[in-house]
């Protein structure tokens, strides 16, 4: 199983410069006649062929021109944007707002039927508690010294739960025991937290697995949290940025990662236990 990480991008990014290449190539100019006929370093062309530079707008309109490749030139901008959008840093993404970050979801998690979610830090958005959600979101904003608008992302996010209980979804949750012995806001907050887990995990539309501390690991190695979105994106939850996949291949990575994990997990009255145990724990 590889473990999620920002290569996605660089892998994007280094089909795109292929596709380039070969539409180069079709063309009969070499990389160096390409980058004389642009005013370009003639090492700029070998560059975005490589992935090492991510051509702009204008580099790719140019690209085409030359090659005589008119009819790609809006699907390349495209696919360029896209590359663009897959890692975003999380200051950008929430520059707007923590309320902003949970609202721009909505659609998605509409949209959507089945969803797949591994937890390696804290429980689940869809099954956290008010208090459990302001106490991370808290802390997200102290780290990252973004807005403080913690109530309203509170809100947002406890209005999304919804989706939970109105039919033609269904929820895969996967979450490491180390999360439920971790104490978010305090010994109170966590308690009521694993309380609320048990009751929401009875529900039909949830199945939840907890995979216990001190299982041997085989396939299903502890990586990064993350969530997919039916078969069509995996948004990856990194310590700097936000990773979305779209790519299918890498997409049925993410799957192929879910189910090895799953094979270590425990359900029903097992999962219970853990939970139990938790809270046992904290006193």
């Amino acid at each position: 199983m590889s473990a999620p990480s920002s290569s996605s991008v660089a892998e994007a990014r280094q089909a795109l410069g292929r596709r380039l290449r070969e539409i180069r190539k079709d063309s009969g100019l070499t990389a160096r006649a390409l980058a004389a006929l642009n005013g370009w370093h003639e090492s700029k062309c070998s560059r975005i062929e490589h992935g090492r530079t991510a051509p702009s707008d204008a580099d790719i309109r140019a690209w085409a021109r030359h090659c005589g490749a008119h009819e790609q030139t809006a699907d390349l901008i495209a696919t360029a944007h896209a590359v663009d959008g897959m890692y975003v840093e999380w200051k950008r993404l929430e520059r707007g707002g923590l309320k902003h970050v949970q609202v721009s979801v909505a659609p998605l998690f509409e949209r959507t039927r089945r969803f797949r979610m591994y937890q390696s830090w804290v429980v689940p958005g869809l099954l956290q508690t008010p208090a459990y959600t302001r106490a991370v979101l808290a802390t997200v904003a102290s780290l990252r010294e973004g807005p403080g608008d913690i109530d309203a992302a509170v809100d947002v996010r406890m209005e999304r739960q919804r989706v939970l209980h109105s039919g033609g979804h269904r929820f895969a949750m996967l979450v490491e025991e180390w999360v439920l012995r971790t104490v978010i806001g305090d010994s109170a907050v966590t308690t009521e937290q694993l309380g609320h887990l048990i009751d929401v995990a009875s529900l039909p539309s949830v199945s939840l697995g907890i995979i216990p501390m001190g299982t041997p690991r085989g396939a299903g190695w502890p990586v990064e949290s993350f969530t997919m979105y039916d078969d069509h994106q995996v948004n990856v939850e990194l310590v700097a940025a936000h990773l979305t996949v779209t790519q299918p291949r890498e997409v049925k990575e993410y799957a192929r990662a879910f189910t090895e994990l799953s094979a270590g997990a425990v359900y029903g009255a097992a999962a219970r236990s853990l939970i139990r145990a938790a809270i046992d724990a904290l006193g």
